[in-house]
């Protein structure tokens, strides 16, 4: 999923940018398509002739009417991605080209195809609309394919079963031209019509996932899944998006809250789609793939909470039950409760620990922005003082292990009294489990620090190595007769 990095992509999209405003200053269409297809391949990106040209829409016409216009001159590009679309697509392009023309936006109309097999591609060509073609298939890919594609300084996307109404896009476009980075469309706030929006996805599916989203990663956003939305081209390119599927809605909010992007949220209308074939969207499998994302890109809330939560009950418990026998509404708790809490203590401390090597993994890898929290953990988490504390659990555990068994020498090896012996072996066992724990896990995130120390040094030694002039002057000073 993430086996494209973003400075790959960076250096494809120079390129496609640069053979395209060469071909447009030139006429030298071809030598464009071909430099545009090579590096577009990667990306499963393709184009037909058409798709190539530089029709611009607004502010009075074609690029016929605006010779000069080049990349950085289109303000907007209003994106679709399609899939089978042939009932809807046209009639999303007429607005949205018809809104470009009202306000005068020098802007293009953009249809990222999936590899529609019924009249998509051509119908939207003739509406007015650029059809890039991209092979990879996901409702991700494509809106990936159509953002490196499109020409725009801003990018307003939509789904092309009009369901959105693409002659509303002012307010986006006016937030955008203020600074905002990313323009969430909030359908709860706009109006949702009857049967735009089944009672699964609007009740429960879309409410809980935006909450879990909101709690995870501290953003405002009310709507994480709308399928319109703005954005600053340049800004969003920056983020390393790469989730193929519907999670892409949430990845580009996680991402650009993530990355401290001005995220900001105006309302939209939702009306029912006009196709009269069933949504691509699979509400379980994708709600599930939503879920997934948002818990892999949280290990606060993945696994250190959980932790904590773990730990903390499993050592009350186990405090509570090792001096004896606890009643709790007439419910003795004993040794057989001890298990259970020994063995919360032990998940506790793992799940905590994978938070840690999560957290510093993914802050090395650029997935997740470098924590406070983790900053302190590298400084006062020291290897040494890892071994300190495993090997202090360590002792107490074989202590209280050596105990028993000298219990046990003292009953000349035969029937223990369980309900004593018990409250010392499973707390000591516990205790040497963790011990273990704690130590192997202090060397792999040491480990996991090598990473950072390495690509530093790398960074000096060849300066360090490179001789400065000073020293060649003496040298040469130096060999001679």
């Amino acid at each position: 999923m993430y086996e494209r990095g973003a400075e790959e992509i960076f250096d494809s999209i120079r390129d496609v940018a640069g053979s395209l405003a060469l071909a447009a200053r030139t006429g030298g269409w071809a030598l464009g398509q071909h430099a545009a297809r090579q590096r577009g391949r990667r990306y499963g990106l393709t184009a037909p002739h058409s798709a190539l040209s530089f029709d611009l829409v607004g502010a009075g016409g074609d690029l016929t009417q605006h010779p000069q216009a080049t990349i950085g001159e289109i303000e907007l590009t209003v994106l679709m991605p399609c899939l089978n679309e042939a009932e809807t697509v046209a009639t999303c392009v007429r607005k949205a080209v018809s809104f470009l023309r009202e306000h005068g936006i020098v802007g293009e109309v953009v249809v990222a195809d999936n590899g529609s097999s019924d009249r998509s591609q051509a119908l939207a060509e003739t509406a007015g609309a650029r059809v890039v073609q991209v092979t990879e298939r996901g409702y991700g890919r494509a809106l990936i394919g159509g953002i490196l594609a499109a020409r725009g300084r801003y990018i307003i996307m939509g789904d092309a079963d009009d369901s959105y109404d693409f002659t509303s896009l002012m307010p986006f476009l006016e937030r955008l031209r203020t600074g905002a980075d990313l323009v969430m469309g909030n359908r709860f706030q706009g109006g949702i019509a009857p049967g735009a929006m089944p009672p699964l996805h609007r009740y429960l599916g879309n409410p809980v996932l935006s909450f879990i989203g909101r709690l995870f990663f501290r953003t405002k956003v009310g709507d994480f899944h709308s399928g319109m939305r703005g954005f600053r081209r340049e800004s969003v390119l920056g983020l390393g998006l790469q989730a193929a599927g519907m999670e892409f809605a949430s990845e580009m909010v996680v991402k650009a809250t993530l990355a401290d992007q001005r995220v900001e949220e105006v309302a939209t209308t939702l009306s029912p789609d006009g196709r009269s074939r069933p949504p691509h969207l699979r509400s379980w499998r994708d709600g599930w793939r939503h879920l997934r994302f948002l818990l892999l890109y949280s290990p606060r809330w993945l696994f250190f909470y959980p932790g904590m939560a773990m730990l903390a009950l499993g050592l009350g418990a186990g405090a509570a039950i090792i001096p004896g026998p606890l009643s709790v509404a007439g419910v003795v708790l004993d040794v057989d409760t001890l298990v259970g809490a020994s063995a919360l203590v032990i998940i506790g401390v793992q799940s905590i620990l994978f938070a840690i090597f999560t957290s510093i993994y993914a802050s090395n890898e650029g997935f997740l922005p470098h924590s406070a929290a983790i900053r302190y953990v590298k400084k006062v988490w020291s290897l040494e003082r890892g071994l300190a504390v495993g090997a202090a659990l360590a002792v107490a555990g074989l202590a209280g292990l050596i105990t028993s068994v000298v219990i046990w020498y003292g009953l000349a090896f035969g029937r223990l009294p369980y309900e004593t012996v018990l409250r010392i072996v499973i707390p000591s066992a516990a205790a040497f489990i963790t011990s273990c724990q704690i130590i192997l896990g202090t060397f792999f995130i040491s480990i996991l620090g090598i990473r950072t120390t390495s690509h530093h040094l790398a960074a000096v030694i060849p300066a360090a190595r490179e001789p400065s002039r000073e020293h060649d002057s003496l040298t040469e000073a130096i060999s001679r007769p």
